[in-house]
């Protein structure tokens, strides 16, 4: 395959690893990158290193985000991507911030207008954004289709819900040309394809789980998107209430916890993304995990286990685990950039509209 170049939209967490782990990946060129102050774009390739020692440390307060919405809500705008859990990027390199803080960058108040711009020159586009309103993501993909962007979208969202908001738009992106790989994280995604992939053993399968352990020794503070995102599914929580936590309510949830949040029937989009591919009803699908806030070494194995009858009648578990070694970055960004070189393909192939991970597996 010819080299893909590519862009990242959000520099939060997801995004800043992305570009990090592409420089491992033969075949990627990131080509630009953007946040909601600026955006930065060299078709020959960007500098990563550089990019990512200027956005060190890019976490903005809950009251920057609280005011940049209310500012959108009062004045009518059109949603720009922020990074990690629905903040700005506000790391002070005198008067700049965030990505403008790099060398390579420009300040801008249209991110995704102007990535948009540079689409001739970009094969496929990441979107590392939070998801903390349903509708956002879909929204961002509309806004490529409506300007007849012609390549490859994949995004690392995680509500079952989106799909379906997505699945309402397959026409917009046929037309333009675009192909749309949704859910291509750890879980949806890595995970869902291990699924995908531990079901052709059977002719019928009774039920998935999926349960992760996920470390974050860095805390909070590096990883808000994630953290923020995973509290909307404890009880009593949702993405409203999530998106309006302050840093500090937050701080205390995980304090409640001891450092340790564990999650059972999680609303993950594995459910509705295996139905969709066929392989069994969503309801047959269960996600849960545990996240340690405080520790780098997971708290408990990751594992997707299908169980199912095979043709000859008899009844098995097929059991999928990941090493403890592997990150939560290996294993969001390495998938993801991995479906992004497939969609890319499927692309070049003429094939366009939404495909979730398990419509890459083999057919069920």
């Amino acid at each position: 395959m010819d080299d893909i170049r590519f862009a990242v939209l959000g520099t939060g967490g997801i995004g800043r690893r992305a570009l990090e782990v592409s420089q491992a990946k033969q075949g990627l060129t990131p080509v630009a990158a953007c946040d909601r102050h600026g955006i930065a774009v060299d078709h020959d390739g960007l500098d990563v290193d550089e990019l990512l020692a200027a956005t060190e440390g890019n976490v903005a307060s809950a009251a920057d985000r609280r005011e940049a919405a209310d500012g959108r809500a009062a004045t009518g705008e059109s949603r720009e991507p922020q990074t990690d859990g629905g903040t700005a990027t506000v790391k002070q390199h005198g008067e700049q911030a965030g990505v403008v803080a790099s060398a390579q960058a420009r300040p801008t108040e249209t991110p995704i207008a102007d990535t948009i711009a540079e689409s001739d020159a970009i094969d496929a586009v990441l979107i590392a954004l939070p998801n903390l309103e349903h509708d956002f993501i879909p929204e961002v993909a509309a806004e490529f289709a409506a300007a007849d962007y012609k390549g490859v979208l994949v995004d690392v969202l995680k509500r079952s819900r989106v799909i379906g908001l997505l699945d309402e738009r397959p026409d917009a992106f046929e037309e333009s040309g675009i192909t749309f790989v949704c859910g291509a994280g750890a879980t949806p995604g890595f995970l869902t394809g291990a699924a995908a992939l531990a079901a052709q053993s059977f002719v019928e399968v009774e039920a998935v789980d999926i349960h992760w352990g996920v470390g974050l020794q860095s805390g909070y503070e590096d990883n808000r998107g994630t953290v923020r995102e995973d509290i909307a599914h404890l009880p009593g929580y949702d993405n409203e209430s999530a998106r309006d936590l302050s840093d500090d309510e937050i701080e205390a949830i995980v304090d409640d916890h001891n450092g340790v949040i564990e999650f059972e029937d999680m609303e993950h989009a594995d459910d509705v993304l295996l139905e969709r591919a066929g392989i069994c009803d969503a309801a047959d699908v269960t996600v849960g995990g545990v996240l340690d806030v405080r520790n780098d070494e997971k708290p408990t194995t990751t594992t997707v286990t299908v169980t199912g009858k095979t043709f000859d009648g008899e009844r098995a578990t097929n059991t999928f685990e990941l090493g403890d070694e592997t990150s939560m970055a290996a294993n969001v960004n390495g998938p993801a950039l991995g479906y992004l070189k497939a969609g890319v393909r499927r692309n070049r192939a003429g094939e366009y509209g939404v495909f979730g991970p398990a419509d890459l597996m083999p057919g069920f």
